[in-house]
């Protein structure tokens, strides 16, 4: 490929296959025939409830996928997190695209990298295998060894992936634009800027420069989490198709069984993925966008509450804007308050709406779908009944996906999946919900105490009782330590008082004890009763107390 740049560029690589039909017409023919052949097979064997001929249709869906190439293979990977949305025959054999793919010939590996680093594997390792340990969609993993019995896993690239990636997008965007009339709930709308973002995201992914230098920023942004760890990038064996990193041992998030043989807490590790997710989304501003089973491990230390895990393969990461960030915590905040309005607003400040659209229409709408599935409990929660119904909701109105979302979306999906693969009945709002709600009340930047105020005061400036408590109620339901959140708030809150938001604060306070140019002390009481109820000594004595007796 010396006549493009190793990037992607949508229309030079459009211009670059049309030029060569004798590449772009036989794969085609190709993609098409083996989906068709595909999708024959499932209408006659489908519906089978013999497992042995769900077994070999799993099979049959594995070998399409993998023979089809690594763009392919990776949405198969993303498929391979949704317990909820693939049988579970089927999902075994498609967690074996995440780290369990045929190799590629190890001759070639080893002049890879001897290429690269210059110099015969034997000669700059110590120790180095005849065989991978791993096999993924763009490279192959070996356990070596170098000075100091160190071990390092030696990732090597895939020979001719840039032709094969820039191949195969163009395709994709070609199929996907000719298809998109026919394409319901709006997918059509915006697929080629999607499938876009996703062929800068591959080539993003095979620069091994890159992901070196992902993998130091993100162990940066979570060098004060001891729970996160991330492998040291080795650089005197690092290139752009071979990357070394310390040698992290520990067991892949699976299968729970897995993880309990071990003698490890599976909840523990969901919760300090979907926490370290959330975290990478709201607080950084920079995520892994690919957090599927393969990525992570579950490593031995921690707690019940807060397990250790380790990420590695960080070729795939994105940024979100303060922007962006800010607004959706905003959504969550008005989905939580069930401001119906206010969250079809931050809808359309995303670009999922368009600035011409009738808001007031959205609003029953999205009630109808978010609010009842919501329940009074945030457990009632339930992830794939709001897909479904959101899916008829885009159907019905002009919702589309801004191609900067595809792999937050994407991301998210994949977190999820793979917390429910560790256990069913996990529900991810009830960690986000305390999450964003501890959050809005222990940081005291600018940006969060705005949003916080907006929260418990209203447009008039008189304060939100019910708004207040509702935060508190999230925050301290199930929470396990309660003075552990307690006192960060309590903190936050003096902070708050003290600040320059301070005298804005203390102004609305007042401006909630007059009512019709009289004295009103019922808020006032209300606001008392709820700030002495959840800070009272007494309740933090307690709370310390039983923590104390608890393992007893």
């Amino acid at each position: 490929m010396n006549d493009l740049e190793m990037q992607y560029t949508p229309n030079k690589n459009l211009i670059w296959l049309l030029l060569r039909p004798w590449i772009l017409l036989p794969r085609i023919i190709y993609i098409l025939l083996t989906i068709f052949f595909f999708v024959l097979r499932l209408v006659f064997q489908g519906a089978s409830k013999d497992r042995n001929v769900q077994k070999d249709l799993s099979k049959y869906l594995f070998n399409v996928i993998t023979d089809l190439g690594p763009c392919y293979i990776k949405l198969g990977q993303a498929l391979s997190t949704r317990p909820d949305l693939v049988r579970q025959d089927w999902l075994t054999e498609l967690t074996n695209l995440q780290d369990n793919l045929p190799p590629f010939d190890h001759k070639i590996a080893l002049k890879i990298v001897e290429k690269e680093l210059g110099s015969p594997a034997n000669i700059l390792f110590d120790e180095f295998p005849n065989k991978p340990i791993a096999s993924a969609s763009l490279g192959q993993v070996y356990k070596a060894k170098i000075s100091n019995n160190n071990y390092v896993a030696v990732k090597v690239q895939r020979p001719n992936l840039e032709f094969i990636i820039r191949r195969d997008i163009v395709i994709l965007k070609l199929l996907a634009n000719f298809l998109s009339p026919f394409l319901p709930l709006n997918i059509g709308v915006g697929i080629g800027e999607i499938i876009d973002e996703f062929g800068r995201a591959l080539f993003e992914e095979i620069n091994y420069e890159k992901e070196a230098k992902n993998a130091q920023k993100f162990a940066r942004l979570f060098k004060n989490n001891p729970q996160v760890i991330i492998p040291k990038v080795e650089k005197s064996f690092s290139s752009k198709k071979v990357i070394t990193t310390s040698w992290i041992e520990g067991v892949k998030l699976k299968d729970r069984s897995e993880i309990e043989q071990n003698k490890l807490i599976p909840s523990s590790f969901i919760r300090t993925g979907v926490i370290s997710g959330l975290q990478q989304l709201f607080e950084h501003g920079y995520f892994h966008a690919d957090p599927h089973p393969g990525n992570m491990f579950a490593l031995r230390g921690g707690d019940q509450k807060n397990g250790n895990i380790a990420y590695v393969d960080f070729g795939m990461m994105d940024s979100i804007s303060d922007f962006d960030r800010l607004t959706l915590i905003k959504a969550i905040v008005h989905l939580i308050n069930n401001e119906f309005l206010l969250l079809a607003k931050d809808f359309q400040k995303l670009g999922f709406l368009s600035e011409d659209q009738d808001l007031e229409l959205l609003v029953n709408p999205l009630k109808e779908v978010l609010g009842d599935s919501l329940g009074k409990e945030v457990g009632n929660f339930n992830f794939k009944e709001i897909t479904d119904k959101f899916s008829q909701l885009m159907y019905d109105y002009p919702f589309r996906v801004p191609s900067r979302f595809a792999l937050i979306i994407r991301a998210v999906v994949s977190q999820e999946g793979l917390a429910l693969r560790l256990d069913p009945e996990f529900k991810i709002v009830k960690i986000a919900y305390p999450y964003i709600a501890k959050k809005l009340l222990t940081d005291n930047s600018d940006e969060i105490v705005d949003i916080l105020l907006e929260v418990i005061f209203d447009k008039n400036g008189r304060i939100q009782i019910d708004k207040l408590e509702s935060l508190f109620n999230i925050l301290f339901k199930d929470s396990v330590d309660i003075n552990a959140d307690l006192i960060p708030v309590a903190n936050a809150s003096l902070k708050l008082f003290a600040g320059e938001k301070g005298s804005e604060v203390r102004k609305n306070l007042l401006l909630s004890l007059i009512k019709n140019d009289k004295i009103e002390l019922k808020d006032a009481e209300k606001l008392f009763t709820l700030l002495k109820e959840t800070f009272s000594p007494m309740k933090l004595a307690k709370n310390a107390v039983k923590k104390i007796i608890s393992p007893v």
